[in-house]
């Protein structure tokens, strides 16, 4: 009986590699992998097979490999023993079948970026399970690393730690570790949860002071604050009452349907750092205006440009949504969306539009707003501003 057919499965991190590593790769008829690593490593002779994307799901990777006549090389980040594709290969092809060269774990890299040992350190990873299973194991633990993915990047996990109240108060996002443009921010939860970050990190949590929200820096601000078009902005009066009918969470998915100048959405990043804040607008003017506002309150704004309800198909469902323009369709997109649990608010200056919401969400007020101005001679006179409908629920 001939000697088994055996796979060698490498380690990458950086551009270093063992003398074994090298000798397998470059004998390898066939060398499958992920795009980047393919590119860098793959001998020009040598038969490519991607890991990841179109036409490189891992069963069918399995089933070629399985097949394969040839010298097999699989390249993979890392560790490929950590939470990698040697599990897979193991249970498919056999542990006896694999040589495996591994390189450092991204999570040990992590950790020594922030120069702490990781032996007590609480591991878990959120490629391919469930992010809140994930949140929740890494929120009861001192110190803990979160490898996160594209369906569940850190922002996601940071919202999710906000939400469940978790107490770390030193937060590093390591990304591209071992390679020339690799990144280590710190941070804390809420920055986490507000930032916008490489999908495929390592999040560090570890234990620190209690983590006290971000301090507000006054609501429902004037109007002046905000660069917009020719008034087309929700009056400073009318925004706080809107603002205080939403009950923002700390953490979660708000909408800003209809934005104009973007001023709801950002009093509501400023209000809860933890939210993810989408404003959508359908016009590239004040599309601009509404990044422009939101970077001049340093708030966290993601601005949608498209026509509601049609462009809403690709947001995450919100817990709160502010619907400040478009009809009665508009608004029963957005209900229809909306989380269990969750709060729609929107504003009318016609009656009959206000009405016909009322009947959808449940509940209406009017708001009639007089501004004090002077007299030429001396005194005060109230110059009364066009009354504002606002409605929300749904009902309780």
């Amino acid at each position: 009986m001939g000697e088994r057919r055996r796979i060698a499965v490498v380690g990458v991190t950086g551009d270093v590699l063992g003398k074994d590593a090298i000798r397998a790769v470059e004998g390898a008829d066939l060398v499958a992998g992920g795009r980047r690593l393919l590119d860098r490593l793959a001998p020009p002779g040598a038969r490519r097979i991607p890991l990841g994307g179109e036409g490189g799901e891992l069963a069918t990777v399995l089933d070629a490999l399985a097949s394969e006549t040839g010298t097999v090389c699989v390249l993979a980040s890392g560790d490929p023993g950590f939470f990698g594709i040697v599990r897979a290969l193991a249970e498919r092809l056999g542990p006896d079948a694999l040589d495996v060269h591994p390189a450092p774990s991204s999570v040990s890299l992590a950790f020594a970026r922030v120069g702490l040992p990781w032996d007590d350190a609480v591991v878990v990873s959120a490629h391919g399970r469930p992010l809140d299973a994930a949140a929740r194991t890494a929120a009861g633990a001192p110190k803990a690393a979160v490898l996160t993915a594209p369906d569940a990047p850190p922002e996601e996990l940071g919202r999710e730690l906000v939400r469940l109240g978790a107490q770390h108060g030193r937060v590093a996002v390591c990304s591209r570790l071992g390679d020339a443009d690799e990144a280590v921010v710190e941070t804390d939860l809420y920055g986490l949860a507000a930032g916008s970050w490489e999908p495929l990190s390592v999040v560090v949590l570890l234990d620190g002071p209690p983590v006290a929200p971000a301090p507000v820096r006054g609501w429902g601000l004037p109007d002046g604050r905000f660069d917009h078009r020719r008034g087309m902005v929700t009056k400073a009066e009318v925004r706080a009452v809107a603002l205080g009918k939403l009950g923002l969470p700390q953490a979660g998915v708000v909408w800003d349907v209809g934005a104009g100048s973007g001023s709801v959405a950002v009093e509501c990043s400023r209000l809860a750092p933890g939210l993810r804040v989408v404003a959508v607008e359908r016009r590239p003017d004040d599309a601009a205006r509404a990044r422009a506002n939101a970077a001049a309150h340093e708030g966290t704004v993601e601005v949608v440009e498209g026509e509601a309800p049609a462009c809403l198909n690709g947001l995450p469902d919100p817990d709160r949504a502010f619907v400040g323009g478009g009809g009665l369709p508009v608004l029963e997109a957005v209900v229809a969306r909306l989380r269990p649990g969750g709060r729609v608010v929107a504003t009318y200056a016609a009656v009959d539009r206000a009405a016909a919401a009322f009947e959808v969400l449940g509940h209406l007020t009017q708001i009639g707003v007089s501004r004090g101005q002077p007299l030429p001679g001396g005194g005060v006179r109230l110059a009364a501003e066009n009354p504002v409908f606002v409605v929300w629920g749904p009902a309780e």
